[in-house]
C-alpha cells in the first residue's frame, strides 16, 4: 500500500466506525490533490466529505466550530504553506479552547498540513514548519514517515481528542510499504529503526530515508548507528532518545526544516542538558527553497551531509 492509500484507508475506516468524523477542505470531493481522499465522498456523501471555498481561515474556523459542537473534523489544508492563512484559527482558537474554558470545550480536530520540499514548487510550497506548531501549547504535532505510520498515526490522531497538526510529507505519497490495519501506535512514541552503539541519529518524516542511507554507509566505515524515527514532534519521546544517547554517548539530529531554530535544537539541548554528551545538528540552510533544481538541491538535507555529521 502507498503512503497516500494508507492514510485514505485509515480515514475511511474511522468514518465508517464513527459518524462524527467528517472531512473538509478544497478538492476533497474529487479525491484531494494527492489522492488522499479518493472515493470517500462517493461512499459517505457530500455532507461528510465537504468541498469548501478557497479560504483557509474559513475552512479552519468552520472545523473549530464543528469540533466544539461534537464532531471530529479532519481538515485538509493541501500544504502547510497555505495553512499560514489560518494561523489565528489554529493558534488562538483550536489550541487554547480547552485551557481557556476549563475543559468544557475541546477541539478534537486533525489538521492535515503537509510539509517539506515539493520538487519544482519553489519557496512558497516547500516549507517545513513543524517547529512553529511544536512551540504552541495545546497542539499535538505528528510527522509520519512511512505508509504504516500514515495509517496508524492518523487513526491515533483522530482518536486523540485534542487538536492535532498532522504533517505528512509532500513527496512521500507514492512511497510503498506493508500496512497492517491491526497495528496501533501511541502518539509520542518513537520507533527505533536500527540498533547501534556508537552514535544516536534522530530524525523524522522524509529525512528518515536519507538517514537510513547514511546509517548504512556509516556501518561500512565501522560506525554503529542507532537510528530513531521520532514520528511525533510533540509530545516527543524523550525517554527513548535519552536512553539511546546515554548508551552511545553521541547524538546527531537531522531534519529537512531550516536548521536555525528547528525542532532538532530542542532535542539537542535536552540531551546536552540531561547527559552532557556531544551533539550535532543537520538541517536545511536558512534560505528560501529555489525553483531551479540546483538551487532546490542546496536546500535539501542529503545522506552525505548526515554521514559527515556521523563521522
Amino acid at each position: 500500500m502507498s503512503y497516500g492509500q494508507a492514510v485514505c484507508a485509515a480515514l475511511e475506516r474511522a468514518m465508517a466506525a464513527d459518524p462524527r468524523v467528517v472531512a473538509l477542505g478544497e478538492d476533497v470531493g474529487r479525491g484531494g490533490i494527492f489522492g488522499q481522499y479518493r472515493g470517500l465522498q462517493q461512499k459517505f456523501g457530500a455532507a461528510r466529505v465537504i468541498d469548501t471555498p478557497i479560504s483557509e481561515s474559513t475552512i479552519m474556523g468552520a472545523a473549530v466550530g464543528m469540533a466544539l459542537t461534537g464532531l471530529k473534523p479532519v481538515v485538509e489544508m493541501r500544504v502547510v504553506d497555505f495553512a499560514l492563512c489560518a494561523m489565528d484559527e489554529i493558534v488562538n482558537q483550536a489550541a487554547k479552547a480547552r485551557y481557556m474554558f476549563g475543559g468544557q470545550g475541546r477541539v478534537p480536530l486533525v489538521a492535515r498540513l503537509p510539509i517539506g520540499i515539493w520538487s519544482g514548487s519553489a519557496a512558497q510550497h516547500s516549507q517545513s514548519l513543524e517547529a512553529w506548531f511544536a512551540h504552541i501549547p495545546g497542539l499535538v504535532v505528528v510527522t509520519p514517515g512511512t505508509a504504516q505510520d500514515n495509517y496508524s498515526l492518523l487513526s491515533a490522531a483522530i482518536a486523540c481528542g485534542d487538536p492535532v497538526i498532522y504533517m505528512e510529507h509532500k513527496e512521500l505519497w507514492g512511497l510503498e510499504g506493508e500496512v497492517l490495519e491491526s497495528e496501533q501506535v501511541v502518539l509520542g512514541k518513537a520507533r527505533v529503526l536500527r540498533s547501534g552503539t556508537d552514535v544516536t541519529l534522530v530524525t523524522w518524516s522524509r529525512t528518515v530515508q536519507a538517514a537510513t542511507v547514511a546509517a548504512e554507509a556509516a556501518a561500512k566505515n565501522g560506525i554503529s548507528v542507532e537510528l530513531i524515527d521520532l514520528r511525533t514532534i510533540w509530545p516527543w519521546d524523550r525517554e527513548t532518545v535519552l536512553s539511546s544517547a546515554a548508551k552511545t554517548k553521541r547524538l546527531v539530529v537531522a531534519h529537512e526544516a531550516v536548521r536555525a531554530a528547528g525542532f532538532g535544537a530542542e532535542i539537542a539541548a535536552t540531551v546536552a542538558e540531561e547527559l552532557g554528551v556531544p551533539v550535532k545538528r543537520v538541517g536545511g540552510a536558512r534560505i528560501p527553497v529555489g525553483y531551479s533544481r540546483p538551487l532546490e538541491d542546496e536546500a535539501r538535507v542529503s545522506a552525505e551531509a548526515i554521514m559527515h555529521a556521523l563521522g
